[in-house]
Order: structure tokens, then sequence, then C-alpha cells
């Protein structure tokens, strides 16, 4: 194999990281150069097309977003640039060198409505800002060229997060409450990144939803995180969305569930389940 180069873009968040360093330890002939939004701002067009115009990379591997969902319904504006825009400006530069861009997205551009797990060519719907503005990333990205990558529900032992946040609360005694009544695709960035790696070694192309296997919800996964700690799973209560609306005005799809038949097809092989997932981030919090 000639040696490949990729640009990692988001490279200080939970999955940019895991994804430069991962793509450094391949025993291939590879080279990684990894931004973080303070070395490169992907709202600027004109900054993104330096870098890759530059380095020439074979893939332009975009972990950059804004993910505050929340927020995204109150900044429309920035939600469109960075997690649309932002892509074209990607797209653009990458055609102009003859590379490739590797974009992640997310189950938010389902409505939620289904009864069962969504596969990658259901109809899409999204119910916020965020969703929708992922889903203009989605729609920058060049047919039989490039690679989307739906995920969902990320967790790791670094960063802000669900795992991280309960293991913390957890030893502080705090009572937590959880939503029980949405369902969705729990994911450790472990798992996606070295997924996401595969997929581009192998060439492919399209979208893929990536995700570990099973479903749940953040009620049901905090008992898991709270039973691996050894602390009593009664200290979370369950909640419903409706009841927690005030705080978390972003609409979210009801179930939310990937399906990863195309990965498994593709590649001959399927992610681990969510709760032995889970289990290692726990014993890597624990080590912390």
């Amino acid at each position: 194999m000639s040696q490949l180069r990729f640009v990692v873009l988001g490279a200080h968040g939970q999955l940019g990281q895991r994804l430069a360093r991962r793509l450094g330890e391949l025993d291939l002939p590879v080279e990684v150069f990894a931004f973080s939004s303070g070395d490169i701002d992907v709202r600027q067009r004109g900054a993104v097309h330096e870098v890759i115009r530059s380095l020439r990379p074979d893939w332009v591997v975009n972990a950059a977003a804004f993910t505050a969902v929340d927020r995204c319904e109150r900044e429309p504006e920035r939600a469109f640039l960075v997690n649309a825009l932002a892509v074209r400006w990607m797209v653009e530069a990458a055609e102009a060198v003859g590379g490739r861009v590797c974009n992640f997205s997310t189950d938010y551009v389902f409505n939620g409505e289904s009864a069962q797990p969504y596969r990658e060519w259901d109809p899409v719907d999204p119910l916020g800002v965020y969703g929708r503005s992922k889903l203009g990333g989605e729609q920058e990205l060049r047919v039989g060229r490039d690679l989307n990558i739906r995920t969902a529900w990320l967790m790791s032992s670094s960063g802000g997060n669900i795992a991280s946040t309960v293991v913390r609360l957890a030893k502080e005694g705090s009572t937590l409450r959880f939503v029980g009544d949405q369902i969705g695709s729990p994911t450790i960035a472990d798992d996606l990144s070295e997924a996401s790696i595969q997929l581009m070694l192998s060439s492919c192309s399209g979208c893929f939803h990536v995700v570990n296997g099973g479903s749940a919800s953040w009620f049901e996964v905090v008992r898991w995180i709270l039973t691996l700690l050894g602390r009593d799973p009664g200290q979370v209560v369950e909640v419903t969305a409706a009841s927690v609306a005030d705080r978390y005005p972003a609409p979210r799809p009801r179930h939310s569930v990937l399906a990863t038949s195309a990965y498994s097809a593709a590649l001959g092989r399927t992610t681990d389940d969510w709760h032995d997932a889970i289990e290692r981030v726990v014993r890597d919090l624990e080590r912390l």
C-alpha cells in the first residue's frame, strides 16, 4: 500500500482525539495531520482550503461539529455554518487535490417515530436545528466519492459526556435523574473511531450507520454504569422527556436506534454490544 495522508479536523474532541491517535498507530505507511478548532476555524472557507490544498490529503476526516443541541436552537446560523457549510468547504478543497471526505453525522436526522431501527436509506426528517444542520452537511458530500458515518449517543473516558458525568456524580452520592422514554444507540468513541478507519482503509463511500449493538434509554445506560461501579442502581430516578423539556428545549427523537447492517455487510464485522463497550469506558474512568 502506498502512503496515505489524513487531515483530521476537530482533533481535540472525544472522537477527533481517538481518530488521530489510532490513525497514527496503524501498522501502515500513513501521515496524520491533526488540527483542533483553535488551529483551524472550519467556519472560514479560506482557512479550510489553505490547509487541505497545502497538505493534499487522501482523506479529510471531519470530526469538527457544533453538537450542543439546545444551543443550536438559539444559534442556528452558527449551527449551519459549522455543521453544513464547513463540509462544503472541505469537499471543495478535497475535490481540488483529488482527496475524499469522511464526515460524521447523527441519529437526529430522523424524527424518531419509527418503531424499527433506522437504516441508511430510510427517509430523513430532522426535528430541530441540530439535525437539520447535520443533514445539510450530509447533502454537501459527493455521491460515490465521500463517506458519511451516522452515529449516536457518543461516550468515552475523556471529555464531557454521560459516562464521565455519571461516574463523577456517583462518587458524590448525588441522586441522578435521567430520561427513560427516549431510546437510542449508545456508542463508544473508541469503537466508532476504529470502525470509521476501517471503512476509509477499505475505500468505502456512501452512508453507514456505526453504533454499538443494542438499544437503551439514558435511564438504562446510567443504571448499567452504576451497576459496574458497584453502586445502587436505584440511585438513578427515571423521568420523562416532557418533564425536563423546560431545561432541554431542543426537540429530540423519541426512538432513534440505528441499524448497522450496511457496515456489517461492507466489512464482515459487527460492533460490541453497548453493555460491554460501556464497561470498558467505566474501567478506564476508574483508573483516572
